[in-house]
Parts: C-alpha cells; structure tokens; sequence
C-alpha cells in the first residue's frame, strides 16, 4: 500500500474554505441529517392514525420502525463509508439523499396489493418502502462526519459535530411539527408526501453548492496517509483503541431506550391521555425535540471549553446525561397530569441527547483521517443494528406480551390488541371495553419503564470511557 506525507499547510488550524463558507457548509450537512431523521421518524408521529387502519401490533410496528429499517441500514453503511474513503463524498451524499426521500413519499402508497392470486398486505409494502428509506440513509453520516474532519480543525470540532448532531432532534421536531398536524387534517398517507418529496431538491441543491475538500485536510504536517485504506486497516486501527468500543456499548445502549422510547412516545400519548397525533406532536414531541436539540449542541460547546483542562469532559458529560435521565422518564411515564409528562420528557431528552456530541467526536477523534468514514460506519452499524433495530421491537414485543398477561389476568384471554385501538373499541361488550382501557395503556407504559432504565447502564460505559481515551485520542 503506498503512503504519502502530509503537507505543511495550516489547513489543521484554520480548517478547509473560509469561515463563512464552512459555516453554510455544516448548514447544509445538518440540513441533510435534518431530513434524514425526519424521515425516519415521520412512522412514529402518524402511527395513531395508521396503526389503527392497518391492524398491526405493537411488535410489528417496533419491526418497522426498528429493525426494519436498520437492517439494510446497518449492513449496506459500512461498504457506502469504505467507498466514501476514496470517492467524491458529495457526490455519495447527493444520490442517496434522493433515494431515500422517494422511498418516504412512496410509503404513502402503502396499500394492499393483489398479483394474480397473492394478496401482499399493505405491512409489507410499507415494510420494503421502510428498507429503501434505510439503504439511502445509510449514505449519509459516514460522509458528512469525513467532510466535518476535513473542513473544521479538531480545536473546533466538537463544537460542530455538536451542531451536526441537533439534526437528530430537530429532525424529530419538524417531523412532528409539520406531519402531526398533516395528519390530523388530511391523512397519515399525505405527511409522507409531503415531507418526502423535497428532498429530492435539497440532493440536487446540495451537489451544486458543496465543494469536496482535500481528504486529510486538517491533519497536522506530516502525518502519514494511506492512498487507497482497506476496511481491514480501519479494524486494525481500532483494535487498539478501547475507548471506541466502550464508547459504542454506552452509544447502543442509548440508542437501544432512544430511538425505542421515540418510537412509541405518540401512541403513549395517545393512549395514555387520548392525544391524537397532531396534539401529540405539536403539544408535547416537539417541545421534547427543542429541548434536546439543545442539549446536544450544549453538550458540545461545554465539552470543547473543558477540553483544554479536562480532556474526558466529552465521555463523562455524556455519561452524567444519560444516567440523571432516568428519574424524569420515570415521572413521565407515571404521571397521570399531562404538564409533569412534558416536564419530565423535556428534562430527560436535554440531558441525555449530549451522547450524540460524545459518540460521533470519541468515534473519529481515535482514529486517523483515512478510515474516519469507516470508523463512523461501523459505530453506525453497531449502534442501529442493536439500539435501533432492537429497541423499538423490544419496546413493542413486550408491550403486547404484558398486554396478553394482562388481559388474561383480567379474564378477556381472547381479546387482542387490534380490538383495543380506534374505532373497533367501540364494538365490543363494555366489559371488553373496560379491560382495553386498563391493558392497552399500561402495558406500553410497563414496556417504557423498563426501557428507560436501562440509560443508566450507558452513561456507565461513559464513565469506563474516560479510563483510556485521553490516550487514545489522535485529534487533539
């Protein structure tokens, strides 16, 4: 493999471009993951309404919410980031930002389909639109992290991985902002065009305006760059670096209760204090999403002024978040007075939401330019595969199991869960009635309390960070 030196341009003090520019540039790159979790997301704010019409269960949808999507997510990232090693990033980034924005609007035809004598149901329909949504997505945060290196110093980058990462919470801010009210007025079908379509143009804006920087380009003067990284030397490099790994547990670990609590958070909502899908999206999701947005770019700035003193300050702020979570998500999902959810939601999500700055600054600050794309991937694959694609379908399978148990306990054995929800709760006996108002709600509440827990158990693997990575860390 052959090597070169790097130069000895000031490009690791000032960063590629001009400020201004580097400014519109993370713009963009956030706008992009903006859309990225909106689209994403947008399943979770209609699901009082769409659940209801198509007769799924709660593990279902944990299915299409979750692993669903994560699986193709997860396993096409890591070829996408070994490809963006060598390849034109915005190019990488473009395409796929296209892909997977026709694939959200086409959710909206979810239907069932009849070919000659097979009936495919409108689940699995919505399930391979829910994949597509996946494969382009998974070009998108390996590129951008490998662009952020190369256009902003490491002195600054935190801070501007920070802001990088609101794009998770604000993502999930507008998609309920925009598609909860869309669907209370027109249909859940019509949120789904409404917020896919654009992004098609936001792709095209995004090659025209978004230059490609040099690869490596704030990598102080001499460091030694391979041409052509093999995913082999990315696995090498990270074999000696124990703080990512530690790092990667505690970053499942939260995506596994966040992306599962999220998931759930509306029909909760609906089920708990009779919200529809706007009310719940606009009154309670998106002053949650504000809120952690927030945090998340706090967590980053508060993180770069410790730096200079304290070099973990990025690992522990983290692991301080997500463990003083915990007693808020336990007074949202007990209370029954709307206002002290709200509280206890908006608390947890602005002091837990800092583990995104931690994930993605620890994740390629340990490794060297050539294989941050890959390191980032497979943090991505780690992270989604097991947090993502497990959490909601955990949430959902053992919201139906405590709802079985309880049904029985409640001796309704043969009633299910499609019966509770909508309108066919209505044409039960009201005996039936008066089970599904106990069951339906408090097995998805049980389900959410256990989940939160488990974000003290992340914020430990944070603090078990902080043994090695001030000397793992080559971005300093």
């Amino acid at each position: 493999m052959s090597t070169t030196t790097a130069n000895t341009a000031d490009g690791h003090i000032t960063g590629f471009g001009s400020k201004p520019y580097r400014s519109y540039v993370l713009t963009a790159l956030l706008v992009i993951y903006i859309l990225n979790f909106i689209d994403r997301g947008l399943l979770s704010v209609v699901a009082p309404q769409m659940k209801p019409e198509l007769g799924i269960s709660d593990t279902a949808f944990g299915l299409l919410t979750g692993f669903g999507f994560a699986l193709l997510y997860t396993v096409v990232g890591i070829p996408l980031a070994q490809f963006a090693e060598t390849r034109h990033r915005v190019w990488i980034m473009s395409v796929c930002v296209a892909l997977w924005s026709l694939m959200t609007a086409l959710c909206g035809f979810a239907a069932e389909v009849t070919i000659g004598s097979v009936t495919i149901g409108a689940f699995w329909i919505l399930l391979a639109c829910r994949v597509g949504v996946g494969i382009g997505e998974a070009g998108c945060t390996p590129p951008a992290n490998s662009l952020i290196a190369d256009y902003y110093p490491p002195k600054a980058r935190s801070t501007a991985l920070g802001y990088y990462a609101m794009g998770v919470t604000l993502g999930g801010l507008l998609a309920n902002l925009i598609g909860g009210p869309i669907t209370d007025a027109f249909g859940w079908r019509t949120a789904f065009f409404v917020l896919g379509l654009p992004g098609i143009a936001v792709a095209v804006i995004l090659k025209l305006t978004v230059k490609e920087p040099p690869r490596g380009y704030t990598d102080p003067p001499g460091t030694i760059r391979r041409d052509r990284p093999k995913f082999s030397d990315g696995l090498k490099e990270l074999a000696s670096k124990p703080s990512f790994w530690t790092m990667t547990v505690a970053a499942t670990i939260a995506a596994f209760c966040g992306y599962g609590i999220s998931s759930f958070s509306s029909l909760f909502l609906n089920r708990s204090f009779n919200l529809t899908a706007g009310e719940a999206a606009v009154m309670i999701n998106v002053p949650v999403a504000l809120a952690s947005a927030v945090g998340t770019l706090f967590t980053g700035w508060l993180a770069e002024k410790l730096s200079k003193r304290h070099p973990n300050a990025i690992a522990w702020l983290a692991g301080i978040g997500l463990t003083a979570s915990v007693p808020f998500y336990f007074l949202a999902f007990t209370t029954q007075n709307l206002m002290l959810c709200l509280f206890g939601l908006v608390v947890g999500g602005a002091i837990k939401y800092g583990y995104l700055a931690a994930q993605y600054t620890i994740g390629q600050g340990v490794v060297s330019a050539q294989v941050r794309a890959v390191a980032t991937a497979i943090l991505l694959f780690v992270v989604n595969l097991l947090g993502y694609g497990l959490g909601p379908l955990f949430i959902g399978a053992l919201s139906d199991f405590i709802f079985n148990l309880q049904v029985t306990d409640l001796g309704a054995a043969d009633l299910t869960r499609k019966a509770c929800e909508g309108a066919a709760r209505a044409a039960l006996a009201q005996a039936q009635q008066d089970v599904c108002a106990i069951a339906h709600p408090q097995s998805l509440q049980r389900s959410l309390l256990i989940t939160s827990a488990l974000y003290a158990v992340g914020g430990l693997f944070f603090f078990l960070t902080c043994r090695w990575l001030k000397r793992d860390m080559v971005a300093k």
